[in-house]
Order: C-alpha cells, then structure tokens, then sequence
C-alpha cells in the first residue's frame, strides 16, 4: 500500500510543479490574464484541456457502467462530438474570436439585449453548480474511496468516507481555479490528459491481455462472444439511446456542448489567434474517438467478468474492475489520474463560473466601473462561494437507475437545450429579436421541466430535446414577427482573423471517420 501513496503524491506533486513552472512568469491582475490565459494558449493545451474538462469521473464511473448495463450503443455520446467540434470550429470560433468575446453571454448581449444576457449568466451559474459540479465531485469520491479505501483508513462509516473525499477534492480543486486562473487550469489539464490516456488505457488492456492469454484481439472477440448483443451500436427504438436521438436532440445538445458552453469554450477564445483555436477544436475531435477506449469499452468487458450481478448499481462497475485488474503498485498512480480527471472539471467549470459571475453579472448589473484588478479578487471570492455550495450539494446525489452520467445528460437539458436555442438563432437567423429570444427562452425552459419532471411523458429525453429546440424556433419566430423591433447590428471587430487553412480537409476527414465507425460496428 505505501507504493500507492508513493504513485498518488508522486503523480499529483508532477502535475503541481509543472503548472506553477508554466505559470512562474505570468501576470493574473488582468482580466485578460487571469480569465483568457493571457491569449496564450495553443492547439495542443487547448486540446488536452477541452478533453479532461470533458472526461471526468462521472465518464469512467457513469459511461462504463451505462455501457455495462446497455451496451456499445451509448458510443454516441462521444464519437458524434467529433462532428459537433468540426461545426463550431468552421461556424462558430470564427464569429464568437472576431467579436472578441470573453463569455457566451456577453455574445447574446451583443446580438439582443442586456436583460437576456442577464439570465442566460445565472442559468448558467445555476447548471454549473446544482448539477454538473456536484455530480463530478461526488462521482470522482466513488472512485477515489474504492481505491483507497478512506472510510476503513479512517474508521468511518461508507457515507462519511465519501464526504470527506468530496470536501478534499473540492478544496483542491479550488486551489487551482482560483489562484492561477484559467492557465493553471489549462496547462494542469493538459499533463492530466496524458495520464488519464496512459491510466485508462491500462484497464482494458490489462484485461483482454488476461481474457485472450496474452493476445488482445483474441481478448476483445471472447468478450464479445459473452454478449454479442452489447456491441450493437444501432440497439432497438427502446434502448437507453436510440439511434433516431442522433437525428433529433443529441446533436444539438454536442453543438451547445462543444460550440457555445462556456466551460470549453473558454480555452478557445484564449487562444493565440483563431489558428491555433481552430486547430484545438479539431484535435479535441480526433481525442474523442479514441475516447471510447477508456469509457465505453471497460464496460462491456465489466459484463464479461460480472454479467448481470450489479445490474442495479452500475455505478460500482468500474471501481469494481480496477480492483479486480489492477496490480496494487500501480494504485497510486491511477488513483491521481482519476483525481487529475475530477480536479479538471471541477476547477474548469468554477473557473468559467467565476468568469461569467465576474463579467456577466457583478461588472454588468452591480459595478459598471469596477477596476480589473478588483474583477479579478472578485473572480476568486465569486469561486470561493460557488465551491462551497456546490461541496455541500454534492452528498445529495444518490446512485441514479441509469447511471451517473445519464442523470447528469437530463440535467442539463433544463439548461442546454433553451440557451442553444437562442445562441444558434442569433448567429444564423436575422429575423429573430430580443422579444423573441426571451420568448424561446423561458418557453423551453417551462417546456422541458414540465415534460420531463412534472407530466413524465413516456418520450426519450433526447427526442424531447430536439422537439423542444424546433418548437422554440418556431415560438421565437411567432413573437418577433408580431413584436417586431429595430434590426440588431452585430458588434464585431473590423479586421477578420485568419482561419486555419487545412481546416476543410481536416473537418471532412475527422466526420468521414465518424461515419466510418458506425459502417464497421453497426
């Protein structure tokens, strides 16, 4: 055991070291330091942070354990953000850079009104901290207690262990986010994404070395001999995830994910130039079809080993694997990737959080004339408090039916669905207003909640993503053609950026190799 506490601090001390090296020279009393990196960051920093903000524990605990239970087909989730990544990249960079945006919602007030910017920026706060921060937070303390076994260190109840691994992971977390900013938090993601890749990588490889007797495909061809029904990635109209969702709700909720939300896209308008942000969304989509490797494929190997013993608790799935494969020298080391995977989202999300606080609500609607290097101390005091709440949330999410990352997908569509909406119709439609906007807005946003919590129509979730989408659109055309206003006037820069030259070629082969994959496994 002292091998693994020797790996974890190791490990975890690299990822410091090198991120205050990174940093030692860097000025955080601007806000273009402290919230855009200073525009210093490159494609591939920018990659490896989209990537580890994205995959966290609710993916190796709430993916595999979905992938346990429903098979291969909860892929899509993550190869079809490859395409999604390739739109914003061609369509939305490239508007969001030139206007020189620092938030999302500072674009809504350039293209309607103060007053929408407004409340997209607290829906926002509010998704960040009631769902997605304390879903991480708690799915990464599952992790960590599996492997460490704190409640025994500590002779503490199960419940108790796991709330002081969440209070430990949030303190640190914060750590990050608030004294370095968004550069900390990029360039500690970057090395993080090398270990989640090298530590994820270990357990499937370790088991099919196991299962085919040193030969990994003869490996992968018994586990599916086990359950060849698990690797049919098109699955029935009533499976967890249809196919026909990738057709309606899914992928708008990847063009808001990796176009418009603040948490990832924040890396790209702190690029050097719209160059190295472009190339940064395109390697991302090259990372995410590798990504299943680690998130999906455990799972169906899980089945091999347990079939359907922990059908009720899928969430046990993964840790119970790593347990089972792992050699116990190698503990530590994959304990502090998990922790680098939990410790990336977290600080990322408080990180945009504070930004969005910082730019979108206190300088907006408290102190119009507030000095930067007042926005910036309020910047770490904003994530000080949204830390806090969202540690204190985090005990109340219990094991859900579908998994983890399931419950954390119908959260978010209170939030994503009504805000993509509008973002999408103030880039590409003209004849939608202000009047409009906040019409879509609050309809999706009652929509949603009533169809899904309240009336629980018997409709994936997912297909009442897209229906809520065309159904807004529809509604912000009906008001802004009855209210009409003056013609909005885009505030961008006058001199347009130079885009990626390769970027075409590029974006066409990476959505080829989408479809390719499911030719090959469907």
């Amino acid at each position: 055991m002292l091998s693994s506490y020797f790996g974890f601090i190791g490990f975890t001390l690299l990822v410091i070291v090198y991120t205050a090296y990174k940093l030692r020279k860097d000025d955080f009393s601007s806000t273009k330091g402290y919230f855009l990196a200073g525009k210093s960051l490159t494609a591939p920093v920018i990659a490896g942070s989209m990537i580890l903000t994205n995959i966290s524990t609710e993916h190796l605990i709430g993916m595999n354990g979905t992938a346990y239970k429903n098979g291969i087909l909860v892929i899509a989730w993550e190869v079809t953000s490859a395409v999604a990544l390739v739109i914003a990249a061609i369509y939305f960079i490239p508007r969001f850079i030139n206007m020189g945006l620092i938030t999302i919602p500072e674009f809504l007030e350039k293209r309607f009104d103060s007053f929408t910017r407004s409340v997209v920026a607290f829906l926002l706060m509010l998704s960040f901290v009631v769902t997605l921060l304390p879903i991480v937070l708690y799915s990464g303390a599952i992790n960590i207690e599996s492997v460490f076994d704190i409640s025994e260190v500590l002779g503490v109840s199960k419940s108790e262990g796991l709330l002081y691994t969440v209070l430990t992971i949030g303190v640190i977390g914060s750590l990050y986010a608030i004294f370095g900013g968004l550069k900390a938090v990029a360039y500690s993601d970057t090395l993080n994404s090398v270990g989640l890749l090298l530590g994820g990588l270990l357990i499937p490889g370790i088991a099919l070395y196991q299962i085919g007797k040193g030969n990994l495909f003869s490996g992968i061809q018994q586990v599916y001999e086990v359950a060849p029904e698990k690797f049919d990635i098109v699955g029935s109209s009533d499976s967890i995830l249809p196919f026909s969702t990738l057709f309606t709700g899914l992928m708008i909720n990847q063009l808001y994910f990796w176009g418009m939300n603040q948490a990832i896209i924040q890396r790209a308008f702190g690029a050097k130039n719209l160059v190295e942000a472009q190339k940064g969304l395109i390697y991302t989509g090259v990372l995410k079809l590798f990504v299943p490797l680690i998130i999906v494929l455990p799972g169906l190997i899980a089945f091999y080993y347990f079939g359907e013993e922990y059908y009720n608790t899928p969430d046990l799935i993964y840790p119970l694997l790593v347990k089972k494969l792992l050699p116990a020298y190698l503990y530590g080391f994959f304990a502090a990737v998990i922790l680098g995977a939990v410790l990336s989202t977290f600080n990322s999300v408080l990180n945009s959080a504070s930004t969005i606080f910082c730019l979108d609500i206190y300088k907006k609607i408290i102190n119009k004339d507030v000095s930067e290097t007042k926005l910036v101390k309020y910047g770490k005091l904003s994530a000080v408090v949204l830390a806090v709440v969202a540690i204190s949330v985090a005990p109340m999410v219990a094991y859900a039916p579908d998994g983890l990352y399931f419950l954390l997908q119908e959260l978010n569509g209170i939030f994503f669905i009504p805000i993509s909406s509008i973002i999408i119709a103030g880039i590409f439609v003209k004849q939608i207003n202000a009047t409009g906007a906040k019409a879509g807005l609050f309809c999706g946003l009652i929509f949603y909640i009533l169809t899904t919590f309240i009336l629980k129509l018997d409709i994936h979730f997912v297909h009442l993503w897209g229906i809520e989408f065309v159904l807004n659109f529809i509604i912000m055309l009906a008001v802004s053609r009855f209210r009409p206003t003056a013609d909005y006037i885009f505030k961008q820069a006058d001199v347009k950026l130079k885009p990626w030259p390769y970027l075409n070629i590029a974006g066409t082969i990476l959505v080829g190799l989408t479809i390719l994959i499911y030719v090959l496994l469907s």
